[in-house]
């Protein structure tokens, strides 16, 4: 099962199993006709999500190359299909609240892009230039998919807000050809079968600084043996488990932990383009081969990338001067899909009892005399982190302070009790997600937020601006929530999504079908078979559908790399595709010199879905036995 491109520094071309990584050179490309307008005058910015103001979210700015006015439609749905694998992919799943992202649309006054697939193809005229080849360069390898990166550039900037500091520019080509790069900028093609698996892949590149842990430097070439000191990769060591332990070094404490990539975190032979003499956390993650998870130590990493873009305190009571103890005392926090954020308040070192509250009322706290020292640490409990470093860092421990002052007085406000920000009210929320609504902010005084799921009021003591929908669990169905303030007409109302989409597999026609009570259906083959698997679901958006043979790690369906509307096809050995192995049954085998002995027997096959709003179906089974031809 594969990995995409190659990987480009410093001007050098550097064939290897994934990526082209840049160092903020993405090619211009050959000369071309230019149209007669600069590439922004004929620019459209859609907001795609919007979670909040550009210059306090991680913002993900998509454009696309080689689309025309009557093809715009495509693009959209490319887009569409890359957001929904990326938003099916921890931790992106539980802080797509901490992204904006913006579709810039550029008419191309011709469809394509340069170059695809071969050097004899023809150069478009296109808004950005992108080509295969390295830009149609013959010294360059064909799936290395350029951009100009100056162009590019020019219009994420007219996404007001944003800024290299806090964005992430993805390029897609119109073009269903297998290509991408990767680094400051990502490219993909945006209508192959593994396109929409790159991006991930690329933004574990540039925003989380993960390394490939390819076991090979050019495709179909084994790596040799790693030569070189101790990596400083997270997920790359030299050292044994028990070193790791004994030393509390790498990632000691994820091992022996079921691997969210497939099997357990433990040791793993290859990475960093060699094939012996390293070892990485997991047999296989996204930054090894396409289709599979971050495993727990990659996902640490990005969490903190992802936070470190935002702030976790987005405003709080103004600290510059000394305040009165006559009035309340607020924080505004970020919210994540996946879980609340704890808010700890101390006066004078001590821990006071507010329940997680975003609001505490300091006329309760009968202060003595003289002045004192307040303070709000916000910080995010989840369970993605275990280094104590990442938990206190700036990404996810964020402390506001104040001096109370007895003997000032809080001037009387007006401030009408109000919504100020909450989640969004346009698309079905998922029945496993975090559902927010902030409010304005009396001197005096809190403003309660009560919540009621169909007609019936819902407690939520403590921290009333976030509701956990998974603590209610909800029945299969769509359901309403609202959010209102008491004594005024202010009201939020979502749909709750909880009813998964739902899959569906087919199969080529077996040798035979044998169906036992109580067992899933099994299906016997004595050599290759194929297997498409669909989904329904009665909300829109894309739905993304994921398989696992054996209890191993769960992977995107995309259908084949070659064609992304054929079923994805099974054998004793696996296909060899570009130099890379797809669909070997039971082991799986991701490059030509890894296993190929065939795992005859019966293996488990299971499929889910995780739909737009973020549902998880629960996963159903199959079984396949292989038997050897001729018995």
């Amino acid at each position: 099962m594969g990995s995409h491109g190659i990987r480009f520094r410093r001007a050098v071309t550097r064939l290897t199993a994934g990526c082209l990584l840049t160092a903020g050179l993405l090619g211009a490309g050959p000369a071309v006709a230019e149209t007669a307008d600069p590439v922004t005058e004929a620019a459209t910015v859609v907001p795609v999500q919007t979670t909040g103001p550009a210059d306090k979210r991680f913002n993900l700015v998509v454009m696309g190359d080689g689309y025309t006015a009557d093809e715009m439609d495509e693009f959209r749905a490319d887009v569409d299909k890359h957001l929904g694998v990326l938003w099916s992919i921890e931790p992106f799943a539980s802080y797509r609240s901490y992204i904006n992202v913006w579709a810039v649309e550029v008419p191309s006054p011709e469809s394509g892009v340069d170059c695809d697939p071969g050097l004899d193809a023809p150069r478009r005229d296109t808004p950005l230039n992108m080509g295969f080849w390295g830009g149609c360069n013959p010294d360059s390898v064909q799936r290395l998919l350029t951009v100009d990166s100056t162009k590019a550039a020019a219009l994420a900037d007219l996404v007001p807000g944003t800024s290299s500091a806090n964005r992430q520019i993805v390029a897609l080509a119109h073009s269903d050809t297998y290509g991408g790069a990767g680094g400051s900028y990502a490219t993909a093609s945006g209508g192959n079968a593994l396109s929409s698996l790159i991006t991930p892949h690329e933004i574990g590149h540039s925003l989380g600084k993960l390394q490939d842990e390819y076991d090979y430097y050019a495709r179909g070439v084994a790596g040799g043996v790693y030569s070189g000191p101790e990596p400083s990769s997270v997920h790359h060591t030299l050292l044994t488990e028990e070193q790791m332990r004994e030393q509390r070094a790498k990632w000691w404490r994820w091992l022996g932990e079921r691997s969210e990539a497939g099997g357990v975190i433990g040791r793993f032979e290859g990475g960093l383009y060699s094939t012996k003499g390293v070892w990485r956390p997991s047999k296989h993650s996204i930054m090894k081969t396409l289709g599979y998870a971050f495993d727990q130590v990659e996902r640490e990493v990005m969490v903190q990338a992802i936070s470190a873009k935002v702030n976790l305190v987005q405003a709080h009571t103004p600290n510059a001067a000394p305040i009165g103890a006559d009035r309340t005392v607020w924080v505004d926090t970020l919210h994540p899909v996946g879980g609340e954020l704890d808010v700890v308040w101390r006066l004078d070192g001590r821990q006071l009892g507010t329940g997680g509250a975003r609001t505490i009322d300091l006329r309760a706290l009968s202060l003595s005399p003289g002045a004192h020292t307040l303070t709000a640490t916000v910080s995010d409990p989840t369970p993605f982190v275990r280094d104590p470093a990442v938990r206190g860092s700036a990404a996810l421990t964020r402390t506001v302070s104040w001096t109370v002052n007895r003997a000032l007085t809080t001037p009387e406000d007006e401030v009408e009790a109000a919504f100020t920000g909450h989640t969004s009210t346009a698309s079905p929320v998922a029945a496993r997600s975090v559902v927010h609504a902030d409010t304005t902010h009396p001197t005096r005084g809190t403003v309660a937020v009560r919540w009621r799921l169909d007609g019936r009021a819902v407690d939520n003591p403590g921290n009333d601006r976030d509701l956990d929908l998974r603590s209610l669990r909800l029945t299969p169905g769509t359901h309403t929530l609202t959010a209102r303030i008491p004594g005024t007409g202010a009201e939020l109302r979502w749909t709750v999504d909880a009813r998964p989409a739902t899959g569906s597999y087919e199969l080529s026609e077996p040798l035979r079908t044998v169906s036992r009570p109580g067992r899933p259906v099994e299906y016997v083959y004595d050599g290759e078979f194929t297997m498409k698997l669909a989904a329904r679901d009665d909300q829109p958006g894309s739905v993304v559908r994921q398989f696992r043979v054996d209890g191993d790690g769960w992977y995107t369906y995309y259908g084949w790399p070659t064609d992304a509307d054929a079923p994805f096809r099974f054998s004793p050995g696996g296909t060899v595709i570009d130099d890379l192995v797809y669909g070997k049954l039971g082991k799986s085998r991701a490059v030509p010199w890894d296993d190929a002995t065939p795992d005859y027997g019966t293996h488990t096959v299971e499929y889910r879905t995780i739909d737009a709003a973020g549902n998880v179906s629960a996963a159903k089974s199959f079984l396949v036995t292989l038997v050897e031809p001729g018995r």
